[in-house]
């Protein structure tokens, strides 16, 4: 675990424990619980995560923001904050967390708000369904620039991402093209690149892999090369 947090930041009792004796954790985001599902769908989501990270060996540490405080693993009580209905919840990106804070807001954090919270935690791993990625105006309409922050922070943080894809509302093509600017893609276990809510794939991806050992040791290894480097990136497994 990073040796001095931000005061703003809250490492739950068991994530901690899990950090300092090197056990595996991986990181959940928490906009598809406050913003992408109704309630109760939301709360069985975001119990069935949890459940399937520990039935992997994992410690789960889902990251929200409550209170300004941003919080690396929640407790029940905690959980089921998030998942009620009518609540003021905002979504947390990179640019976000500072008004949050300040502001003693509560709110889901997003894919780049997710990774930099687990990042500064000394978390390494962080699971999700859909990343964002370039939006279709951007070709159509020169005077719009709508790129998802999640893009920058999967070529900037280090950190493993496993997913589902990019969401297949956006322009695939020119996603891939900036994720080459930092990020290393590998698909399991097939050569196309997914969108999420669909089987068919039309675009190759970088490198695929056919066994998730040999994927999660290319993954470590640019994880260790970039630490050592000092230079930022990610590997995303998709």
């Amino acid at each position: 675990m990073t040796a001095t947090l931000p005061t703003s930041f809250q490492v739950s009792a068991e994530v901690s424990r899990a950090l300092t004796q090197n056990q595996p954790v991986v990181a959940l985001e928490s906009t598809v619980i406050t913003h992408g599902l109704p309630y109760p769908e939301n709360l069985t989501l975001a119990e069935d995560m949890e459940i399937e990270v520990r039935r992997q060996g994992c410690v789960p540490a889902t990251i929200a923001v409550l209170d300004g405080q941003v919080q690396i693993g929640l407790d029940p009580g905690q959980l089921l904050r998030l998942v009620q209905p009518g609540s003021q919840f905002v979504k947390v990106s990179l640019r976000d967390f500072a008004p949050a804070i300040a502001a003693r807001a509560s709110g889901g954090t997003t894919v780049a708000g997710t990774m930099l919270a687990a990042h500064l935690a000394g978390i390494r791993i962080f699971a999700t369904g859909g990343i964002g990625g370039v939006h279709h105006n951007i070709s159509r309409r020169r005077t719009a620039f709508d790129i998802s922050a999640d893009l920058p922070a999967l070529a900037q943080i280090p950190m493993i991402v496993v997913c589902a894809g990019a969401k297949a509302i956006l322009d695939l093509a020119a996603t891939l093209e900036y994720l080459e600017m930092g990020c290393t893609c590998h698909r399991l276990p097939e050569r196309r690149f997914p969108r999420i809510f669909y089987t068919e794939q039309r675009f190759k991806n970088q490198r695929s892999r056919r066994y998730a050992g040999r994927c999660g040791r290319n993954c470590a290894g640019a994880l260790g090369f970039r630490a050592a480097k000092r230079c930022p990136g990610h590997c995303a497994s998709a």
